[in-house]
């Protein structure tokens, strides 16, 4: 294929996207395939010799769709959604034809100014206070790690880059036990290490107490280690437990510590006024992560990272070698020195088509929907007899068990949710909760519908049925 055959090739993608779009709810939601069956169906070798595109696009239209749990099908409430509003997809189409690496000023300089204004308009939208400025990431994963490299060298004066951390007292970050992997991944890649996390107790709401985290930290410095930051949970991903953000930065400032509070799914309902007193006191924060492309519709990846002062974080990642400056220019904005990768996407794009193509109050619209309508399933779900809610509504998030009478409510319930998902027309997960196997139940996906939320309650009722005769309406 050469330049010639784009228009033809382009067009026939986007029609398979119109068609495959329109067609999603026909779809089972997860893949209904065994491991290793896509696999089967691939050559071992790649050819030697150019193959037709009317082949490779015929296999791409036999093999991969089946082969795919669809992320935009209207009844995929599992995980957190990873949306692409359509209005995103032609702006990633654009950044993708354009194939720019925007590493530098200089090399897009219409990227990093669109970036610099999105993630303004982002802060702002979300009610945050103007001195924050920002970065476009991957994923919350790499701006989490970015938020915990900076509260390693910023504890360590900076020689952490410089001469390592072998000789150095070790290095304690605290966060509750509702926070997300990524924390404990990035403390792995930082070098701080597992055993350096440290857990801090969370009170009856699931928030971290204010009152053990002090205390971690004041014995920690007796024992000799160096406390250097603090991870706040706003919308935690197993149950949305969220911490009270306003005390515990109250706490970091009083020991000069490091805060970094990880919203990145929940940050997105913060474009609602009336959910902002959940994270009450963010803006005494350091750095801030949200994920537009988990509940705005911002197509993966988009992650944005809010910093208070940038200066300590590009103090920590940025690298400028000779071949790297921009001659002849003053001081200007290269965003890769904010981030570990040098190389960098043109990720603002599909922000600007988003929230122009949307608007703040369309979307707003979006996230109030999926709340009341979560909300009015779990009304309906608690009072089915066979059902226990496990933790209540957070945002959109809420947790139960299938609870029948003498029955093994972890085992029954990890039984229907298989049953769920090998029948395809819902899609749920699991989560572990005080020792009970519950279902996670979150809506968000950019079209979903009323119909589509209660429709999560015909399938419960009517699958549970059939797992145990005792099950009833």
């Amino acid at each position: 294929m050469d330049k010639s055959d784009f228009t033809k090739w382009s067009n026939r993608a986007t029609d398979w996207g119109q068609t495959y779009l329109d067609t999603l709810r026909e779809r089972p939601v997860r893949a209904q395939v065994s491991p290793g069956e896509i696999m089967a169906k691939l050559p071992p070798q790649a050819p030697e010799q150019p193959e037709d595109m009317e082949e490779i696009f015929n296999d791409f239209a036999n093999i991969v769709p089946d082969g795919m749990t669809h992320w935009q099908h209207p009844r995929f409430f599992a995980y957190f959604p990873a949306n692409a509003a359509p209005a995103s997809m032609i702006a990633e189409q654009l950044a993708n034809t354009m194939a720019a690496q925007c590493m530098l000023w200089q090399t897009s300089p219409a990227a990093t100014e669109i970036e610099t204004r999105m993630v303004e308009w982002l802060r702002d939208a979300l009610g945050l206070a103007p001195h924050f400025s920002g970065v476009i990431q991957d994923s919350a994963t790499s701006s989490t790690l970015s938020a915990i490299l900076t509260m390693r060298e910023r504890a360590l004066s900076w020689r952490g880059n410089k001469s390592g951390l072998s000789g150095e007292k070790p290095v304690r970050i605290y966060a509750s036990a509702q926070t997300h992997s990524s924390i404990d991944k990035a403390c792995w890649i930082a070098g701080i290490g597992q055993q350096n996390l440290v857990k801090i107790p969370t009170d009856a709401h699931y928030s971290m107490s204010t009152q053990a985290l002090r205390a971690a930290i004041r014995a920690d410095r007796k024992a000799g280690f160096l406390p250097a930051g603090i991870v706040i949970c706003v919308g935690g991903t197993s149950i949305g437990a969220t911490d009270d953000v306003a005390a515990i930065i109250e706490v970091a400032k009083d020991e000069n510590l490091y805060t970094h509070v990880d919203a990145a799914w929940a940050g997105s309902a913060m474009i609602c006024p009336e959910f902002r007193p959940l994270w009450h006191g963010v803006d005494g924060a350091d750095s801030i992560v949200f994920n537009p492309h988990k509940w705005l519709g911002a197509q993966f990846d988009c992650s944005v990272q809010f910093l208070a002062e940038p200066s300590a974080q590009i103090r920590t990642l940025g690298l400028r070698p000779e071949y790297l400056k921009t001659q002849g220019a003053g001081e200007i904005t290269n965003y890769n020195e904010w981030t570990v990768p040098l190389g960098r996407r043109f990720r603002a794009l599909k922000l600007w088509f988003l929230l122009r193509a949307y608007g703040l109050e369309g979307l707003r619209t979006r996230i109030r929907n999926h709340v009341a309508w979560v909300k009015e399933l779990e009304g309906k779900l608690a009072a089915h007899p066979d059902f226990t809610i496990i933790t209540e509504l957070r945002f959109s998030l809420f947790t139960f068990q299938y609870t029948p009478k003498d029955g093994d409510a972890n085992a029954l319930t990890a039984a229907l949710l298989a049953k769920i998902n090998d029948d395809g027309r819902i899609y749920l997960t699991q989560t572990q909760h005080e020792g009970k196997f519950v279902i996670r139940m979150t809506a968000g996906q950019f079209d979903c519908t009323r119909d589509d939320v209660m429709a999560v309650y015909d399938v419960l009722v009517a699958l549970s049925a059939r797992l145990s005769p005792q099950a009833h309406p």
